[in-house]
């Protein structure tokens, strides 16, 4: 098989049958890596009361959602390691790697007994669930991305988009487990049974994950760099020492696709506690919501392909400030749920489909293969670690205090014009 370079990517034959099943399960850690964020968030209060002592009930709740936090804090190190690993060992070794530490994580969290079991040996479990998780996630968006992305030279925006599709569907999931609980269960068999279904759910079709990435091909280019010997050099002293400028870059620009995908992901929560709509509203825009960051991303990824990456993320950046406070008035002045529909999945098009899905493509081209994953994992999850967990918290302290409902809106503006002059940085490393 002939290889030529189109960049710092090696061109080559396609693979229809054995590429469908590597995309596929490059794929599927990002799934988990959002259905299992979801799933915790949308079920914290339960948790708190199930795991953490209940003298104070709001202190249960705090721990709770430190235990969350966790998994962000141990991000960067899963990061580095990880993508210190998928540099030097390779891309395939990597994902079935990060697939077990994940499912390990999850079917400690699904089968832990409760406080009232063991006592505080049941808190304990569940952060060591959430610490591998977090491990596994934070080098899992680097490595995939890779991965994908050096499937094709020509097509990397593509590539790139499908995890974002893979997260979209993982919030249609989520939102479908929490709409369907808080119909057919009650409060008795979600406190007994009922919040497990979703870790359970995760520990069924893990190893089917873990079964695929165990049997899927290496890239291309991290052969040649194999070949080369490159990879008995240090991936994270050559980011440091020759890209650490696109570090910053990299994590500047997807900064504003990570701050408006957690003000999406936050809007029915948002939208109940200060706009008074019901739960099943909120539930039902989450999922039309979900529908559309399933479907359109790969509609980016080919745009992107077509027109450029920087050209199609900056147009989208732009439309999207100019939208986001007209959304805004729409729906604090009318707030229902055809209003959080049209909010939440115009973010959805415009931030999530069209901006976020190609930084994947924009990642992958800053950065040689010899230290493409670390590069790519740091940048992200720098983006992820300040920007990610954080955003309901201080979108929650901004309304609180200005006094305004419109304070959401002048964050993302201020995050966007930082993420632009990235773009900008950025425009003669990236196709």
């Amino acid at each position: 098989m002939e290889s030529t370079k189109i960049g710092s990517f090696v061109a080559r034959e396609p693979r229809t049958g054995s590429r469908t099943r590597d995309v596929i399960a490059a794929n599927f850690g990002t799934f988990f890596e959002w259905f299992d964020l979801l799933v915790y968030a949308m079920f914290a209060i339960t948790i708190s009361r199930l795991f953490f002592p209940q003298g104070d009930p709001q202190s249960a709740l705090l721990l709770s959602l430190m235990t969350f936090a966790s998994s962000f804090l141990i991000r960067p190190v899963g990061a580095v390691v990880l993508g210190i690993m998928a540099d030097k060992v390779g891309r395939r070794a990597t994902l079935s790697f990060a697939a077990m530490l994940m499912l390990a994580g999850t079917i400690l969290i699904a089968i832990s007994p409760t406080y009232d079991a063991i006592g505080v040996w049941a808190p304990v479990i569940l952060v060591t669930g959430r610490l591998l998780q977090g491990f596994s996630v934070g080098g899992e968006f680097g490595t995939a991305n890779s991965y994908l992305t050096e499937q094709s030279a020509s097509r990397k925006a593509f590539f790139a988009s499908l995890q974002f599709s893979a997260s979209g569907l993982a919030v249609l999931a989520a939102s479908l487990f929490a709409y369907f609980s808080n119909h057919f269960l009650s409060q008795d068999q979600i406190y007994a049974w009922g919040w497990r279904l979703p870790f359970l759910f995760g520990c069924l079709i893990g190893p089917v994950g873990l079964y695929i990435r165990s049997r899927i091909e290496e890239t291309a280019d991290f052969e040649q760099v194999k070949r080369e010997g490159a990879t008995v050099h240090n991936p994270l002293a050559e980011t440091f020492r020759s890209h650490k400028r696109f570090v910053l870059i990299g994590a500047v620009v997807a900064a504003a696709g990570v701050v408006a995908s957690f003000l999406n992901l936050y809007m029915p929560t948002f939208a109940i506690n200060n706009l008074g709509l019901t739960k099943d509203d909120a539930f039902i825009a989450s999922i039309c919501s979900g529908v559309v960051c399933t479907l359109v991303p790969m509609l980016g990824g080919i745009t992107a392909d077509r027109l450029g990456t920087v050209k199609v993320m900056r147009t989208a950046l732009v439309l999207g400030v100019i939208l986001v406070f007209p959304l805004f008035q729409l729906l604090t002045r009318s707030p229902s749920l055809l209003t959080l529909a049209v909010f939440q999945c115009t973010l959805s098009v415009v931030f999530y489909s069209f901006y976020f899905s190609p930084i994947g493509s924009l990642l992958s081209q800053l950065f040689p293969t010899s230290c493409r994953t670390t590069g790519v994992s740091m940048a992200y999850v720098i983006a992820q670690t300040f920007f990610g967990g954080i955003t309901p918290l201080v979108v929650g302290f901004m309304v609180k205090a200005t006094g305004s409902v419109m304070a959401p809106a002048y964050y993302i503006v201020i995050i966007a014009v930082f993420a632009l002059i990235g773009l900008y940085a950025s425009r003669k490393h990236v196709t």
